[in-house]
């Protein structure tokens, strides 16, 4: 077998694992939460006898560890079970929910990612001139600021001073164009472009100029190379491995942590749904969520450990 092939086989089995783990911790950990759900459903008219039934017509009075591998054999297949708030099918509530995040994030990320890249190329290029330390201060700034305080600004200026994205809540429609999506979830994308494009341009101007200190650059300042063709060709290739780790941990981000966004601007997506669950204790969507939140992030690191090792040509051709 060859080191590219073991290698990734090696991080597919190792996201297999933590993914079972998550999946056994998220589960216990919800059931270690004080209070109960059918005594908070009930409310005033919770006698012990009315408990009971709810409990055992909810498998509540079955073993946990029986439980636990009943619900994963389910998540195995799809099957995240119904919900205990209004009985309604999980897997198909989630399907609609990650959808609409999953295109949130993705608007997201056209932005972020080619803006991040090429402000961290700018800012190498000029690096310790005008332009880098403009670029860093607005990254700072970027940073310092969290996400629902951006929400809040967006929505001062952009909807209640310009009338952009002040009608009701957002929900992407299958049948209008793709730029008229896009109109429609402009300001929760634009807030999450302001929260992860600092990060992944600081790592990437990082990562530019960790290579440019390389010996086969000064060679090629020596030969009277431009620097941006220095840049371009030999420092950006090799400061792949590193771009790529932080877009994929930034994409992750993307979809797991839009539940603070997705509050606010009232969009229909997991955070929201997320939410709405833990209001009223329903567990079996707030274990479904999760999962669902610690697989994508999982598989998104994952996959970028092997666009890591396939962009490594130490590995694609060893000796």
């Amino acid at each position: 077998m060859s080191p590219v092939l073991a290698l990734i086989l090696k991080r597919i089995g190792i996201g297999v694992v933590l993914i079972l783990a998550i999946s056994a911790l998220l589960f216990l950990g919800v059931e270690a939460l004080p209070g109960d759900f059918a005594q908070n459903f009930l409310g005033q008219a919770a006698t012990p006898e009315a408990v009971a039934n709810i409990r055992r017509e909810l498998g509540l009075d079955q073993p946990v560890m029986l439980r636990y591998l009943d619900w994963l054999g389910g998540v195995v297949i799809g099957d995240f079970g119904e919900s205990w708030a209004n009985g309604s099918s999980v897997s198909e509530q989630l399907g609609k929910r990650l959808a609409n995040t999953l295109f949130l994030a993705a608007v997201a990320a056209v932005f972020a990612v080619p803006i991040s890249v090429g402000l961290g190329v700018l800012a190498v290029f000029y690096r310790n001139r005008l332009p880098d330390r403009i670029i860093n201060i607005l990254s700072l700034a970027a940073i310092s600021m969290p996400e629902f305080f951006v929400g809040y600004l967006f929505i001062f200026f952009f909807a209640l001073q310009f009338g952009i994205g002040d009608g009701p809540p957002i929900i992407p429609d299958p049948r209008a164009s793709v730029w008229e999506n896009v109109q429609l979830v402009f300001l929760p994308a634009m807030t999450l472009v302001v929260v992860v494009i600092a990060h992944m341009m600081r790592m990437t101007r990082a990562a530019i100029l960790n290579i440019m200190e390389s010996a086969y650059v000064e060679t090629a300042e020596l030969k009277g190379l431009s620097m941006l063709r220095i840049i371009w060709k030999h420092a950006a290739p090799n400061a792949v491995a590193p771009i790529i780790n932080v877009v994929a941990l930034n994409l992750a981000y993307l979809v797991v942590g839009v539940v603070v966004v997705e509050v606010i601007f009232a969009y229909p997506g997991m955070g929201q749904y997320f939410v709405d669950a833990v209001t009223v204790r329903d567990i079996p969507v707030v274990q479904a969520c999760g999962i669902v939140f610690a697989a994508v992030y999982i598989i998104l690191n994952m996959l970028a450990d092997v666009g890591a090792i396939l962009a490594n040509p130490r590995l694609r051709h060893p000796k």
